[in-house]
């Protein structure tokens, strides 16, 4: 099988690349289950994006620096502020429904950690209508194919260049398709751990397959733990988006009082990470569980804007309007990934990546709230422009010179651990390589997991990288905590770390 372009993955990055390859040649998308089965789709809260009265890309820029715990790459952060705005009026053109105010203008959301009201949405449903404005618009583009159930398992490559995948069918059968340039758009990796707002299809395969045909990953020990995902025994970890204490909701302990301000001076909307640590260090004083409650919302309006959310509650025997609802972190996001310029180059010629899959420093230490979907927006356009252009033909390892290269492995595992099952391997790092972190813990996650092997789940060899990297990195910074470096340490640590496979 042959084909000029080849893109793995189908959310916003994929799609959005898809339509930058409109009348370029054949385009073939290959997706691991059915089209729709991403992290495109749970996205709830919005898009950001510098398109209000009085806002400004130079605000966002500062916002999103800010949020970044002092690792953005601001060459990254500046694509992403100042494309934005056009590409998501570009959206709108295509027909993406925003919310809209009563002069008919977009309706924008305040979400922690932002200056301004610049978060589009749709009810909160976001990243589902992105998505059908962009399938709707790729399905009248005549040179892309859709293989749906096509799990790629890895990458080709001849004479240090990517000629395409490896993928298995549903009935199992395995098989090659090679392309002139290969975008990995696969998303995250959150079922790395046990508890997360991901979908079961998220477990760091674009991640775990670069890294093995040589790619360079980076910040792989940056991920960001949502602090309010549904708690409740025998209900999924649904998510609770930001825009809820965007719009007014509060966290409080199980007396019914406010807490967040007692761990950060920004209270309900202080950063993820922080809020994330608050919920957890006030369980543990006050011993009781944490809800977020929207009791000083009129609930006709609660259940009109967060029509999806309301009725996660209900199947759950809970009313989001008048119940507290009980909370706790779980693993959402990675701002590390597959490395990357800002038009998705990554170090194998032939290569690209874009979205959460890729890193291009664009988040530093911590993501700003709504800047994933405008990320695989901006990004996901960059990187299919620069493959239409011909520019995966070299390799781009000057791009990277402000990387540090990893040192010696500081705890070589031992033999590949067979008995280890993903499940186990999810709790594994839950417990060890979470939200709070230490060294002893971190061996204790890598010596479960052991050396690599072949075969391996992908979920564990992302693991591997994650507390490998966690474990090297002797402070704490954005969404990495560790116990025993509680604090920042910029005179050793404020640089970003890569490495590739032996």
């Amino acid at each position: 099988m042959q084909a000029d372009f080849l893109i793995v993955g189908s959310g916003i990055a994929a799609l959005r690349a898809a339509a930058a390859l409109d009348g370029a040649g054949d385009v073939l998308v290959l997706t691991k289950a059915g089209p729709r089965a991403g992290n495109t789709g749970y996205a709830q809260g919005g898009i950001a994006a510098a398109v209000g009265p009085g806002d400004t890309p130079a605000r966002h820029f500062a916002d999103t620096v800010a949020a970044g715990d002092g690792l953005c790459d601001e060459h990254a952060v500046s694509a992403l502020v100042e494309d934005g705005p056009r590409y998501v009026r570009e959206l709108m053109d295509w027909g993406a429904a925003f919310d809209r105010a009563p002069d008919g203008t977009p309706e924008l959301a305040l979400e922690a950690a932002h200056s301004a009201r610049r978060v589009l949405h749709a009810r909160d449903a976001t990243g589902r209508e992105i998505g059908r404005a962009l399938w709707e618009r790729v399905a009248r583009i005549s040179n892309v194919r859709i293989h749906a159930h096509a799990r790629v398992v890895a990458l080709r490559i001849e004479d240090g260049r990517a000629v395409g995948v490896e993928f298995v069918e549903d009935d199992g059968a395995r098989r090659t398709e090679r392309a002139h340039c290969t975008l990995l758009a696969t998303g995250g990796a959150g079922q790395v751990y046990s508890e997360t707002t991901n979908p079961p299809v998220a477990t760091g395969d674009g991640v775990a397959m670069a890294y093995r045909a040589g790619a360079a990953v980076a910040d792989l020990e940056f991920v960001q733990f949502h602090p309010t995902a549904l708690k409740m025994p025998g209900q999924p970890r649904f998510l609770l988006s930001e825009a809820l204490r965007g719009e007014g909701a509060r966290l409080v302990n199980a007396a019914g009082e406010a807490f967040m301000a007692r761990y950060d001076p920004a209270g309900d909307l202080a950063p993820r990470d922080r809020v994330a640590r608050g919920i957890v260090r006030e369980a543990l004083r006050s011993g009781g569980e944490i809800y977020l409650t929207l009791d000083r919302l009129d609930p006709s309006f609660v259940h009109a804007r967060f029509p999806l959310i309301s009725e996660a509650c209900r199947r759950a025997g809970l009313d989001l309007a008048t119940d507290r609802i009980p909370v706790g972190p779980a693993a959402h996001y990675m701002m590390g990934g597959v490395v990357t310029d800002v038009d998705g180059r990554t170090t194998i010629p032939g290569l690209f990546a874009a979205g959460e899959v890729a890193c291009t420093g664009v988040h530093g230490a911590n993501r700003l709230a709504s800047n994933s979907l405008l990320e695989g927006l901006v990004f996901g356009a960059r990187a299919g422009l620069a493959m239409r252009a011909g520019d995966g033909a070299r390799g781009v390892r000057s791009a990277f010179a402000g990387l540090t290269v990893a040192g010696p492995d500081l705890a070589p595992g031992p033999p590949a651990n067979a008995d280890l099952t993903p499940g186990e391997a999810r709790r594994v790092m839950w417990e060890h390589a979470g939200l709070f972190r230490t060294a002893d813990g971190l061996r204790t996650a890598l010596a479960r997991l052991g050396a690599p092997a072949d075969g391996e789940d992908t979920s564990i060899t992302v693991g591997r990288l994650i507390a490998a990297a966690a474990l090297r990195r002797e402070e704490s910074r954005g969404g990495h905590f560790r116990l025993d470096y509680p604090d920042r340490d910029d005179s050793r640590w404020k640089h970003r770390i890569m490495e590739t496979v032996d």
